[in-house]
């Protein structure tokens, strides 16, 4: 009988622990007060150090999986890393700024005031042009993708990305007129992406070329993971400390905001699914394609968001919410992609 592939024990109770870091969090923000804006004012160039810190120690380990000599792979079979492209560069982040801007402009205009609408918004886009990164290989193992495909796909994306990023967040940013300062939002590209990518990949060869490839991959990569996670958490904390006034003044803001993201994940997952198929892609290819579309890279999503609207915006608020709702939701979708494996 084969053996029942199971999620790891921090991804499986993501959700428990990013709950549980909300109410850390509010709590703290409660006790403390105005006291805790100390750590706010601790930045350089706009970007909060102790955040900056936290994050790195969040994306680096990411950076650290990821093997740009797989994309010379790219050329054996396109068409599952072009439809990767298209689902997440040309589609994905224009549906999320579509029912972003449904749902905070219209449908909530009666709980959310106007002023604050575009700053939901502009979490959401934020969080829509970041594809996932690290989570991919777990929802890829999880539906029998193939692993080494994966791979390639993440890389090209993560590639993309410093391309691609910029441009899309602030053209769609323009179109719902919320105006953000390019520099900064370069910035965090260069200390969010680019540093980190660059650390991963010297680091990498480097380990690999000292210890071999099975230490690392086996040994070294199990260990940060709980580093990841524990980083993530104390963000989570962090966030929610400055937004725990605003969350008490109106304790259903989290679910308004899950609200459109949810709907997201579901319209990218069955588009690219179906259209996989459409396409003739082998289920090893298909699902990983589906599940890169559909999840977001929320660690990137996060930082930004910060550095652009700071700590206790509600743009900052609404990328966290994704991470709330990011496993639960996925695990649903590789339900499925396991249910209709072909």
């Amino acid at each position: 009988m084969a053996q029942k592939k199971q999620i790891g024990f921090f991804e499986k109770y993501l959700t428990i622990w990013v709950a549980l870091g909300i109410l850390a969090g509010i709590g703290l923000g409660y006790i403390f007060g105005d006291s805790i804006e100390v750590i706010s004012s601790i930045e350089f160039a706009k970007v909060n150090i102790p955040v900056a810190v936290l994050i790195w120690l969040m994306i680096y380990p990411m950076m650290l999986q990821i093997d740009f000599s797989s994309i010379k792979q790219v050329g054996k079979k396109p068409r599952g890393v072009v439809w990767t492209l298209i689902i997440n560069w040309a589609i994905k982040p224009f549906s999320m700024a579509f029912f972003a801007w449904i749902f905070f402009s219209k449908i909530y205009a009666a709980w959310i005031d106007p002023a604050l609408a575009g700053e939901y918004i502009a979490g959401a886009i934020i969080l829509g042009a970041a594809p996932c990164t690290a989570m991919v290989f777990v929802w890829s193992y999880l539906t029998d993708g193939d692993p080494n495909y994966t791979l390639v796909q993440v890389s090209v994306n993560d590639l993309v990305i410093l391309v691609a990023f910029v441009p899309i967040v602030g053209l769609l940013l323009g179109i719902t007129n919320i105006s953000i300062p390019y520099d900064t939002l370069v910035a965090s590209i260069i200390v969010f992406v680019v540093i980190p990518l660059v650390a991963g990949v010297i680091s990498q060869r480097l380990m690999i070329r000292k210890r071999g490839e099975a230490w690392f991959k086996k040994k070294f990569l199990p260990r940060l993971k709980p580093i990841s996670i524990i980083a993530l958490l104390i963000t989570l904390v962090l966030l929610f400390a400055f937004q725990g006034q605003n969350i008490l003044n109106n304790p259903f803001i989290i679910l308004l905001a899950a609200v459109p993201l949810v709907i997201q994940t579901y319209f990218i997952f069955f588009l690219a699914w179906f259209g996989g198929r459409k396409l003739k892609l082998p289920h090893a290819t298909c699902a990983p394609a589906a599940m890169i579309g559909a999840s977001n890279f929320f660690e990137l999503a996060v930082a930004v968001a910060i550095a652009l609207f700071g700590l206790n915006s509600p743009a900052a608020l609404v990328t966290v919410v994704g991470v709330l709702v990011e496993v639960p939701v996925m695990l649903s979708l590789v339900a499925l992609a396991n249910k209709w494996k072909y």
